[in-house]
């Protein structure tokens, strides 16, 4: 039992290679379907990952450790490096991060500077002077795609939340292809010439089979980024060069979607998208002739026809015998090593994780369930101390009964069985049905009567957006019974009612508090979604206000804390005026959001990760004061993991440090005012930190 990937076909489809590590360590591995024999092709204590087939099959280049470009001869054995570098490591590798060149003479590959931006470099695969093939100022980028004459080189290039492009990087100088021609482009009529005919100025072979050149000098200026419009993953390029496929998402629906780059295209290039199902589709691979692309969508191989669209499923057969005494055993290993090599402190909070190792071992191979195994699992990540960790079976998917927007006196029901309604939540189905008031009894449910013993959750089962008849009553009795009609809703959107409820009821008490001067937002997250609520709700009303609070309570973190902080830190530097209009500020009319108001930020020791990252940010930009209680101390940039027993598991890899350069992990962010909100002072309906900010911001004290 061992986690294996990575594999590729050689181009007579006779054999594969491939990544196992069966021994504790990824290796190479070549299997040949004719003789039926497999072959280890590397050693060592380096994780050796990406194996790619040279194109006519004698040579597979490889990345060794996150350093190192190798080549290894197939017959000899040989084994070379071309090239050095920070290249992605084990497990954490992109989908095509190492290419040939279609006559064999040059690999290309995404390696990353000192500012962690990631480009593409290309060296000669006989050995040779790497050299730069692109400049972005870009996060990431995960695939790469040569074209058949070799003469262009296509790869995505992503930003976080900026969405994701495809950029073309011509090897040899040709005629350019600006997003100016493209946007002309639209405006002409069949009749008129496209104007992209022009041939390649210099040529240097790749397109006859003879070996091709690449022109360095002035290659950066020769890179241009595709108009495609959507937020762009892996890319594939069919076999005849001519059209792009790859994953991408539009309106958070994830799908595939071809771009034609063929330069004999006449009109406009337009994205047109190929699949339209809601599961997540990745590796998209062409078929030989092109016509068609095999792709994996939620676990399963499907073909999609690349012109109609049409999609079908690859029926394949397996059978598995899956030991779960060794499973268990290697995802432990799977799981202690990839900390081993990715934790952020390489001390690892001052444990001896060998240590570690060998005492949780004998109890993982006595756990008897999944659970258990879970459970040790998740104390052995403990013993680091650290925030960011956690190990996780699938398999729950949490309740799934619907619920009502209802709320009931606990005490009456536990003294009586009866279920008297104290609170109708806004926008909920017992608010949007009406009908139903404070006080009211809850009598049935679609004919099953309330009472003692009566499990309500039970009742509701699996009827989330179902129409459902509930009873009602002034009294217990039933003597006005009345029947409504609803429609439940599921507990996660019940949630987000209940959240947005507390935040206008804390908006009203801030415009109270404050005699109407200031306005409140806030943030449960520092998600993408988040960020666009952000934006909502900053709207004309808080912008009209003197000053704003800012909420970060109870965050539980995630990556968007600079895009956050712009919004409140940007500052007027002029203004315009349309005549007959009012003057207003320039930057909102020329569409940068900007508050440009004074604030107070308010926090607490659930306060976590990206949300102190703001808190560090507000004090350092010093864009105000900021009020509440320390935060929690939660700071490490993680990813997850998949383990080879499918769990889940998560990794800290990125140290953060504040200002000052010290390690914000296990360190909470101070606050300037500090105010702690005593136990049950919300059944009160007072709120002291928010007092303190209300006072803070008018009064500066």
């Amino acid at each position: 039992t061992a986690a294996e990937s990575g594999i590729v076909w050689a181009s007579d489809s006779r054999r594969i290679a491939y990544v196992s590590r069966r021994d504790g360590v990824p290796k190479l591995f070549l299997y040949d379907f004719g003789s039926q024999e497999e072959k280890r092709l590397t050693d060592g204590i380096g994780a050796d990952v990406s194996p790619r087939f040279s194109p006519d099959g004698t040579q597979l280049a490889y990345a060794r450790d996150g350093r190192d470009i190798r080549v290894i001869d197939l017959e000899s054995g040989s084994d070379r490096r071309l090239a050095t570098g920070q290249l992605w490591r084990y497990p954490f590798v992109p989908s095509n991060p190492l290419q040939w060149s279609p006559d064999g003479s040059w690999i290309a590959y995404f390696t990353s500077d000192q500012r962690m931006f990631t480009n593409v470099w290309l060296v000669p695969s006989a050995g040779g002077t790497p050299h730069a093939a692109s400049g972005l100022a870009n996060g990431s980028a995960g695939s790469i795609a040569w074209s058949p004459d070799g003469e262009t080189l296509f790869f995505d290039t992503q930003h976080r939340t900026q969405t994701g492009q495809i950029a073309a990087v011509d090897l040899v100088p040709k005629t350019p292809v600006f997003r100016e021609d493209r946007f002309a482009e639209l405006f002409e009529t069949p009749d008129e010439p496209d104007g992209e005919t022009e041939e390649p100025t210099t040529s240097t072979g790749g397109g006859d089979g003879t070996s091709l050149t690449p022109v360095f000098d002035n290659i950066r200026r020769r890179l241009t980024l595709l108009s495609i419009g959507v937020d762009v993953g892996s890319i594939a390029l069919s076999p005849d060069g001519k059209t792009l496929v790859f994953n991408a998402n539009a309106e958070g629906r994830p799908n595939l979607y071809a771009y034609s780059v063929d330069r004999e295209t006449t009109g406009p290039r337009v994205t047109r998208q190929i699949t339209s199902t809601p599961g997540f589709k990745s590796t998209p691979q062409f078929t030989k002739n092109g016509e068609e692309i095999f792709y994996l969508e939620s676990g399963q191989i499907r073909i999609a026809n690349v012109e109609s669209g049409n999609t079908r499923n690859l029926s394949v057969t397996a059978e598995l015998d899956v030991d779960f005494d060794r499973q268990k055993v290697e995802a432990f290993e799977e799981g202690w090593s990839h900390l081993r090599d990715h934790f952020y402190d390489p001390d690892f909070h001052g444990q001896n994780w060998d240590v570690v190792r060998e005492t949780f071992e004998p109890y993982i191979r006595g756990a008897a369930t999944r659970d258990q195994y879970s459970r040790l699992m998740n104390m052995m990540v403990g013993e680091l101390n650290a925030s960011h960790l956690g190990h996780r079976v699938n398999g729950n998917s949490g309740p799934t009964h619907g619920v009502l927007g209802l709320r009931f006196d606990r005490v009456e029901y536990e003294t009586s069985g009866h279920l008297r309604v104290t609170r109708i939540l806004p926008l909920g189905p017992a608010a949007i049905a009406g009908s139903v008031s404070v006080g009211d009894y809850l009598l049935s449910v679609n004919g099953a009567p309330t009472g003692s013993g009566m499990n309500i959750d039970q009742v509701m089962a699996n009827t989330r957006g179902d129409r459902v008849t509930i009873s009602f009553s002034t009294d217990p009795t039933g003597s006005n019974a009345r029947e409504v009609a609803v429609q439940p809703i599921s507990i996660g959107n019940e949630r987000q009612l209940e959240y947005r409820d507390w935040v206008e009821t804390n908006r009203s008490y801030v415009d109270r508090e404050s005699g109407g001067r200031l306005g409140y937002v806030h943030m449960p997250s520092m998600s993408f979604s988040s960020l666009l609520q952000l934006y909502t709700d900053l709207d004309a009303d808080n912008h009209d206000k003197d000053g704003v609070v800012v909420d970060m309570r109870n965050n539980n973190g995630g990556f968007v804390n600079s895009y956050a902080l712009d919004v409140f830190a940007r500052r007027g530097y002029m203004t315009m005026q349309t005549r007959g209009y009012p003057e207003a500020n320039a930057r909102t009319m020329l569409g940068q959001r900007s508050l440009e108001l004074g604030t107070v930020l308010v926090v607490n020791r659930h306060t976590l990760s990206d949300g102190e990252d703001f808190t560090e940010g507000y004090r350092s930009l010093q864009l105000g004061q900021i009020v509440g209680e320390p935060t929690a101390g939660w700071i490490i940039y993680t990813w997850g993991l998949q383990l080879v027993d499918g769990s889940n598991f998560r990794m800290p890899r990125s140290t953060i440090r504040g200002a000052a350069g010290d390690v914000m992990e296990r360190s909470p962010r101070p606050v300037d005012v500090e105010v702690l909100r005593p136990m049950g002072e919300s059944y009160s309906g007072r709120d002291l930190q928010l007092d303190a900010a209300v006072r803070v911001l008018l009064n500066g004290n």
